[in-house]
């Protein structure tokens, strides 16, 4: 009996090893058994140790004849140990020690504990098979002695996909034979009796030897037949099995099936390498093809941001003012727009341009390709400080167009205070210059110039009334033509009109009283001339003279101006009115607003928070906090009514010219920044797990492992900002068991280390470069060696046939010897092995071979794959 253990592997033999299909029977290549499996094998059914005696025997022969010799009893020509030890140096390549030539039975022994040995050196441990029983010729030892030979050096390295041994060989015949009609292999026993599985495996790889679509499964005979005839004849694979022993026995020996099978697997062994190369050469380019396109959308989207950003701080640097607060107010409509319509969609292009980058960075470290480098200017640290120039621009344009509202407010009050003052001036003007240069006193008597000149200093004392009114009108002028009245021309002419009228009034005041005066002396002379007529006329003078008075003060009462003055109250009055219901309904506004504003603030605030205690606190699996983060997620994109809401109320503000609210300390910027960065938070925290999910996944960091990378994460992140200083990382790596200790030798180390988990040389350490970092050894990623080996493949394992179809070399043969391999491929071959988007993309890509043994058409692989690491140039 044997107990088949091999590199970690284990080998099990029996009926319970193929019952199952690909993914039955435990692990892959789990062939363990109790030590009465090979007896009871062949005591339940006879039939099995013959069809193992012929296929075990045409197996060896298989190999015996590369070395010009073969056997003819399994349990007699293996006695001497002679054969067994060339069997084994042809199957492993391996010089034997040298055998014994003497015929005694020690030396017999001798011969065979040498082969044993050397299967055992193969990580095979052997258990109940002895040199004695080989030589005693015990066919149940013998046999079970090359059934492991067989699964050591033909089924134990064959690997399709991720599984490997007897569950690779299965799959291997599933995945050729899924396309036909009538084959369904599950097993290596009754999966193969009708024959057409045999001739689906030849089939699939030489259709031009088997007319699949004329065999029948109820002639399973003579499809059996045609597959042995076929097989042995083109594909130089001996016949191993009887198609009467098949067909007859209830359940065909498992181990003969996949002895034969095994060697169908050998033989297009080339064409399984080639489609194995082509599968990693295709993951590694999809790899690179995605990658690619994710660096072309960040190219693109930073181009586009960028631009966004390039056309819309001119316009917000824009400060020309408008003339008007309506001009003035569509500027600040049209910077709502901007804060509403344009800027939200750029707010999330920005975060999701972080997002994109974060994430092609983890799929990069992943794939073992080297960092992604933006073109110039467009790194996110320049897309960060154009963002940051736009918000310091955008703080600034509304800062000035408050600022221009409240001016052009001020401006508007002062022009129609000032057109108020000129026109009141001006109505009291009105005929004041035409009475000043009546000369109505050339005609008047003594009585009438007394009269007058009292009228006069009443004038006099009206007109030194109206200089504070001209000075004010002045003063106003003076103060529009400071904040830059835009009709400041019309102010100024109207003004100066005012003031020379002003100066001319003045001029003809002081003229008209000289005049008075001047006939006031010359009537009091006539006077005293007529007074003696005067003292006759005595009662009729009083009485002229009295009456002369009454109607002199009628007429300086100045009646009209002041029933204008009591017109003019309830209009103030009214205007106090509409004035204080105005602030009433402005003071309703700002607490409207502030009720709102103090409830959207610190929640904003809270959710802050909460993320940041979620990304930290990490409780649960990854999926887990994927989901709550998600769930935060929908919470805050269904609370946007609430900030549209404060939006409304903001614009209500803005459109009453309200610049202050003493009952918040929230403005609508700050809620605006606030939720720009609770969507981002959200956003990149969301990122940043999933990028974590990924490379947990990629590099198989268990749950725990994470955890306990989150806690020495966490120790050092003092600030609980999401990052790690260089002073912190290093003490990180210090607790962790890094010798990186200020010395030159250490910090040569740290400043290697720092270059792989901050490439950009940002000063920071994310949680994500750090479980990059700590993790980089346990992820089996590809190489450019391996990319390279696999393009070796495809452009050095031709396939050539003599003109009867017999394979001399290549995938389809199993003893045949491919050329040295090409160190060049060609158009045509990357088209036949490639699919056709892929073979392009290399096409396009590879350089012209320049090597010695260049043909027309040869490409350069080699650089073209060490290029996809970033270790050399395309």
């Amino acid at each position: 009996m044997v107990d088949y253990h091999a590199a970690n592997q284990s080998y099990q033999y029996g009926p319970s090893s193929g019952s199952n299909g690909a993914g039955g029977g435990g692990s892959m290549g789990d062939y363990m058994a109790q030590e009465d499996d090979w007896d009871r094998d062949l005591l339940l059914d006879p039939a099995w140790e013959k069809q193992q005696r012929k296929t075990f025997t045409a197996w060896c022969n298989s190999h015996l004849r590369k070395a010009g010799t073969q056997i003819e009893n399994i349990d007699e020509d293996f006695r001497d140990g002679l054969k067994l030890m060339l069997l084994l140096e042809v199957i492993s390549g391996e010089r034997l020690p040298k055998p014994e030539r003497g015929k005694m039975r020690v030396h017999k022994i001798n011969n065979v504990n040498k082969a044993l040995d050397f299967i055992a050196s193969k990580g095979v441990k052997l258990v109940s098979i002895g040199a004695e029983e080989i030589v005693d010729g015990n066919a149940k030892m013998t046999l079970g002695m090359i059934w492991t030979i067989i699964l050591r050096f033909a089924i134990q390295d064959i690997s399709v996909e991720e599984t490997s041994a007897k569950e690779g060989l299965l799959l291997w015949c599933q995945r050729k034979t899924a396309p036909y009609k009538n084959v369904n292999v599950q097993n290596f026993h009754i999966s193969w009796k009708d024959g057409l599985a045999f001739n689906a495996l030849i089939h699939r790889h030489r259709p031009e030897l088997i007319e699949y679509d004329k065999l029948r499964k109820d002639d399973p005979v003579t499809n059996l037949n045609n597959a042995f005839e076929v097989a042995e004849k083109y594909l130089d694979i001996p016949k191993m099995l009887d198609a009467e022993d098949i067909v007859n026995t209830a359940r065909p020996d498992e181990k003969a099936i996949m002895t034969y099978v095994s060697s169908f697997y050998h033989a297009f062994s080339g064409a399984q390498k080639a489609e194995t190369a082509a599968n990693r050469i295709c993951k590694v380019l999809a790899v690179n093809q995605e990658n690619e396109h994710l660096m072309e959308d960040y190219e693109r989207l930073a181009s586009d941001l960028l631009e966004w950003i390039r056309r819309t701080i001119p316009w917000l640097e824009d400060r020309v003012p408008q003339k008007t607060i309506q001009e003035m107010q569509q500027k600040l409509e049209d910077f709502r727009d901007y804060r509403r319509v344009h800027k939200p969609p750029k707010v999330q292009e920005k975060c999701q341009l972080e997002i994109n980058f974060n994430t092609l960075q983890t799929k990069l470290r992943l794939s073992n390709r080297p960092a992604f480098m933006p073109s110039e200017g467009k790194m996110v640290s320049d897309i960060n400080n154009g963002w940051q120039h736009l918000e310091q621009a955008e703080k600034g344009y509304e800062e000035w167009l408050l600022n221009e509202i409240r001016r052009l407010e001020r401006l508007d009050h002062l022009a129609e205070k000032f057109r108020q003052k000129a026109s009141i001036h001006e109505a009291w003007t009105d005929g004041k210059e035409a009475m000043l240069k009546h000369r109505d006193y050339e005609t008047a008597t003594l009585s009438d110039i007394k009269a007058l000149i009292r009228k006069h200093e009443a004038f006099e004392s009206d007109l030194a009334a109206h200089q504070d009114r001209v000075e004010q009108i002045a003063a106003i002028a003076q103060e529009l033509n400071e904040l830059d009245y835009y009709d400041s021309h019309n102010v100024n002419t109207r003004c100066q009109k005012i003031c020379d009228q002003w100066d001319a009034l003045g001029s003809l005041t002081h003229s008209r009283r000289e005049a008075l005066e001047k006939t006031e002396k010359q009537l009091e002379t006539i006077d005293q001339l007529h007074l003696e007529y005067a003292k006759r006329a005595a009662p009729f003078n009083n009485w002229m003279e009295s009456a002369m008075e009454d109607l002199q003060d009628m007429f300086i009462v100045h009646t009209i101006e002041e029933i204008e003055v009591q017109q003019l109250v309830p209009k103030r009055d009214h205007a106090l009115l509409e004035e204080q219901s105005k602030q009433q309904s402005n003071e309703h506004l700002r607490r409207q607003f502030a009720s709102q504003a103090n409830i959207v603030g610190p929640w904003i605030q809270t959710k802050m928070e909460e993320i940041g205690r979620i990304s930290i606190e990490m409780n649960g699996t990854l999926e887990d906090q994927l989901s709550h983060l998600k769930q935060y997620e929908r919470s805050i994109v269904d609370y946007k009514p609430n900030l549209d809401l404060l939006e409304q109320q903001h614009q209500l503000i803005q459109e009453a010219l309200i610049f202050d609210n003493k009952h918040t300390n929230y403005t609508m910027e700050h809620i605006r920044v606030g939720w720009e960065q609770l969507l981002t938070t959200i956003a990149r925290t969301i990122n940043e797990v999933e990028n974590q999910i990924l490379t947990r996944d990629a590099k198989g960091i268990s749950q725990e492992q994470m955890q306990e990378f989150r806690a020495s994460f966490n120790h050092f992140d003092k600030d609980h900002g999401g990052a790690l200083g260089p002073e912190e990382f290093k003490a990180c790596l210090i607790s962790l068991g890094y010798d990186v200790e200020n010395d030159r030798q250490g910090d040569a180390e740290f400043n290697r280390i720092m270059s792989v988990v901050d490439p950009n040389h940002s000063g920071l350490v994310t949680f994500q470069a750090f479980i990059d970092f700590m993790s980089r050894e346990t992820t089996d990623t590809d190489t450019a060696d391996q990319v390279i080996a696999s393009f070796k493949v495809l452009a050095g394992d031709k396939v050539s046939q003599t003109p009867g179809g017999q394979a001399l070399r290549g995938r389809a043969g199993q003893h045949s010897h491919p050329a040295a391999p090409q160190n060049f491929i060609t158009a045509e071959e990357l088209r036949r092995e490639l699919p056709p988007d892929q073979a392009e993309y290399c096409i396009a890509r590879m350089a012209p071979y320049q090597g010695p043994d260049a043909v027309p058409g040869a490409l350069d692989y080699k650089s073209f794959s060490t290029a996809l690491y970033g270790e050399s140039d395309l």
